[in-house]
């Protein structure tokens, strides 16, 4: 059994910065996907939301594991020779685009009728009325369920490791194999793990009750 050293804690630590990255990537990029897709949804346009309706479909009924494959093998038949943090991070991105812009929807479909008709009736256009009007309550509303989510991509990065990409849980099976102690690195992953999730889950828990309060009080 090889010794656990400062080598193997730089490892992970590495493992742990991707990590981290690779959620900030795949949250803000989705969070800007995730508002047209909303938007999308709710569009007085046909087409627009059978189309959208269809892109939130696919990213949810399938397994995330599933479109990383495509992204990663899919993307290199067609000729398009991406990273594994490329495709690592356009997989996450349109995965957390499908499923916010799902949350905003509802979010944003859980207003009352008359914020919009008022907005409306005061010579408000669909982009500036959501803009100014609904969305910002929208958004308070679905924060519980965003910050849920964040913790949900944030565990779903270590996915990635099937691909080759360097994040915590495949920096964590290098050291595991170069220490021959499986039990005590993964111990320290999950730990690293729980580190970055419970806060979150918390803060979301947190936020829960605050709305529910509000809304009793409302």
């Amino acid at each position: 059994m090889n010794h656990f050293g400062l080598p193997e804690a730089l490892l992970l630590a590495k493992g742990l910065q991707w990590t981290v990255l690779l959620t900030l990537t795949g949250f803000i990029g989705g969070a800007i996907g995730g508002v047209v897709v909303a938007l999308c949804r709710v569009s007085p346009l046909a087409a627009l939301r059978v189309f959208t309706a269809g892109f939130i479909e696919v990213f949810r009924g399938t397994p995330l594991l599933l479109q990383l494959f495509v992204v990663f093998y899919g993307l290199a038949v067609l000729g398009f020779s991406l990273s594994a943090w490329s495709s690592v991070a356009i997989c996450m991105t349109l995965n957390a685009s499908a499923f916010l812009g799902e949350i905003w929807r509802g979010s944003i479909q859980a207003l009352p009728a008359g914020q919009s008709e008022a907005a409306r009736a005061l010579g408000l256009r669909y982009l500036p009325r959501m803009r100014y009007v609904v969305m910002p309550q929208a958004l308070k509303i679905s924060l519980p369920a965003t910050v849920g989510f964040l913790v949900q991509l944030l565990k779903g990065t270590s996915l990635a490791s099937i691909v080759g990409f360097a994040e915590l849980m495949r920096s964590g099976a290098i050291v595991s194999n170069a220490t021959f102690n499986p039990l005590f690195v993964y111990s320290i992953v999950a730990a690293l793990y729980f580190i970055l999730c419970w806060p979150l889950s918390l803060y979301g828990r947190h936020m829960e009750k605050r709305l529910a309060g509000a809304q009793r009080t409302g």
